[in-house]
């Protein structure tokens, strides 16, 4: 398995708030104008999965998987190129801040990794970052 993991985000919100919002994925509702439309298409989502159409990938979908209140998230795939798990760990900082990580494990094979490496890791920080910029009040 190969594992790829964002830089650690700073978010000045509680712990408690910041887990509310990304375990219950219907809040994406909320961040649905921020989506670019020139990259992603027919974004969709319930309470416990997300779907998205990216060029030239398809559609991808994640399901939540496990919640480990109010510490981390677990999304797994349900229809991708490449199967994969990602998770989103968050730890207190202060009662008011927190700091959170995203991470991706995924079965590549040599060739594939090398392919997918650079964009994946680029992909994950950018998910991070837009995590880290929701107002999570």
């Amino acid at each position: 398995m190969s594992k790829f993991e964002s830089s650690i985000k700073q978010i000045p919100y509680p712990q408690t708030a910041v887990y509310d919002k990304i375990s219950n994925l219907e809040n994406l509702e909320k961040i649905r104008d921020r989506v670019p439309e020139d990259k992603v298409k027919d974004f969709r989502f319930d309470h416990d999965s997300v779907s998205v159409s990216v060029a030239p990938v398809g559609e991808l979908r994640l399901r939540i998987i496990d919640r480990d209140e109010p510490k981390c998230v677990k999304f797994e795939t349900e229809q991708s190129p490449i199967p994969f798990y990602l998770w989103i760990q968050i730890v207190a900082v202060t009662e008011t801040s927190c700091k959170m990580k995203v991470t991706v494990e995924a079965s590549l094979n040599p060739f594939i990794k090398g392919m997918v490496s650079g964009p994946l890791k680029d992909g994950i920080e950018k998910i991070a970052d837009a995590l880290a910029m929701i107002p999570y009040e």
